[in-house]
């Protein structure tokens, strides 16, 4: 075995130097470069490949992939954001804050896939009881999960190849570690030999494994980027823990939409499918109150109905406050601008607040409109006519600038009951007949022709 050396391994991006510093070169973080002691791995953990199992390049016209063959894992709403269900072979991470549902999710869909397939269940942060008592409370008692409680990466793949499950999941990967790496679990070295092992075993065998990665306090998942290179999938879940809707949400899928979402309700049986998500988000919406407007968003090739509610009150302090909760904040700092500028409404002297009901984190241009319509809505003490639901984006010379997909939020705004549609004037000529069925459209220039138009 070489002889073993210190290294300075950066926690934030994996970047290695042979001397500390402040600093770290690559990404530019402070004090994120820790000493870790590095040895080379030992030769059982990468052995030579055989002649016979020596692969050989193929013509792309001969590979076959009408074996493809995805588990379905019981959630719809799971299946939709995997872009139909889980593959075979395929690595998956999800990945979210402590407490919002990630454990128990995968537990669940243990139920379902249980009934035809058997699972390996690594759990490297509970015990087996803990976990037996965690199965009882969601009603999960089918035979054919395994659950195995180890740490060592190496162990578990072994047992992997003696079980042979059809699919394996494993909790957490900061918790897996090489026993040939003298480095702590948990490390940027650890966790990208730990995942990079996962990944040899899951592409060797054919067997899909999901893995569960924490989070730091930036929200970004703990270890190195080089961790989301490696996968076929990372979802994230999102949400309040002191609320109970959460969002999973694809950021990467090598087998299908980065757009999908699964909503989701954390009950006191564990997570259930909110089937329609439009109208959880508006139930108990106020009733003849200013600061408050519906809008539609797409979330892949689903539309959603979401409340954004705005307050404006007077400052007391001499900088006006700004905050804004599921909403881009410097976002909502240009529609100011402009409301300020191009529409005559003043907040120069205002605290200004916007909040997206549900746990929402919107980030698609089609929300501006009704971001300065329950802020115009608020300051002018006017409500938005409750039958209304709005959407478009706003330039930064106060005109509106039509949206994708506009028959389908309206066909959705439709569906729950509302009457009348605010958006781009632009965008009506996308429109047919078909579509405004039924809906009374009224297509505006400008913001104040909206706010005109919605009061």
């Amino acid at each position: 075995m070489a002889k073993s050396k210190v290294v300075y391994v950066c926690n934030s991006c994996g970047y290695e130097s042979a001397k500390w510093a402040g600093k770290c070169p690559e990404c530019g973080e402070w004090n994120t470069m820790e000493e870790t002691l590095r040895e080379s791995m030992a030769k059982s953990t990468s052995p030579e490949r055989s002649v016979g199992s020596i692969i050989r390049p193929q013509r792309i016209g001969e590979i076959s992939t009408t074996d493809e063959h995805r588990y379905k894992t019981g959630l719809s709403e799971f299946d939709r954001v995997l872009g139909g269900g889980i593959v075979k072979g395929s690595l998956v991470l999800v990945a979210g804050d402590p407490g919002i549902g990630k454990s128990t999710i995968l537990l669940q869909i243990c139920e379902y896939l249980g009934q035809k397939i058997s699972i390996l269940y690594i759990s490297g942060e509970e015990s087996a009881r803990q976990l037996k008592l965690r199965a009882e409370r969601l009603q999960v008692n089918t035979q054919n999960l395994q659950i195995l409680t180890e740490t060592d990466v190496q162990y578990a793949i072994e047992q992997i190849r003696e079980t042979k499950p059809d699919i394996v999941m494993v909790d957490s990967i900061q918790t897996m570690n090489y026993t040939d790496l003298n480095s702590s679990p948990g490390s940027v070295t650890q966790v990208r030999e730990c995942t990079n092992a996962m990944m040899r075993c899951a592409k060797t065998l054919d067997i899909p494994i999901i893995i569960v990665g924490h989070v730091n306090k930036d929200g970004a998942i703990a270890g190195p980027k080089v961790l989301e290179h490696i996968v076929d999938a990372v979802l994230y879940f999102e949400g309040d823990r002191q609320m109970t809707y959460r969002i999973l949400r694809a950021v990467k899928n090598r087998y299908g939409s980065t757009n999908e979402i699964g909503v989701f309700d954390m009950g006191e049986h564990g997570l259930m499918e909110v089937e329609n998500p439009s109208q959880a988000m508006l139930s108990g919406r106020p009733v003849n109150t200013s600061g408050t407007c519906v809008t539609a968003v797409m979330e892949g090739t689903r539309p959603l109905l979401a409340e954004i509610q705005g307050l404006a009150t007077t400052s007391g302090f001499g900088t006006p406050r700004r905050m804004s909760t599921g909403f881009d904040y410097n976002r909502m700092s240009l529609i100011l601008a402009v409301l300020e500028k191009r529409a005559g409404f003043y907040f120069s002297n205002l605290d200004a607040y916007i909040n997206v009901v549900g746990g929402l984190r919107l980030d698609e241009p089609a929300v501006d409109l009704a971001v300065a319509m329950a802020l115009v809505s608020s300051l002018k003490d006017t409500p938005v006519r409750e039958d209304t639901v709005i959407f478009g984006e706003v330039g930064l010379a106060g005109e509106l600038r039509n949206v994708s997909q506009a028959a389908l939020r309206i066909n959705e705004a439709a569906r729950l009951g509302f009457k009348r549609c605010v958006l781009p004037k632009h965008g009506l000529k996308n429109l047919s007949d078909k579509t405004l069925a039924g809906m009374e459209i009224v297509g505006a220039r400008n913001i104040r022709e909206a706010f005109e138009a919605s009061i």
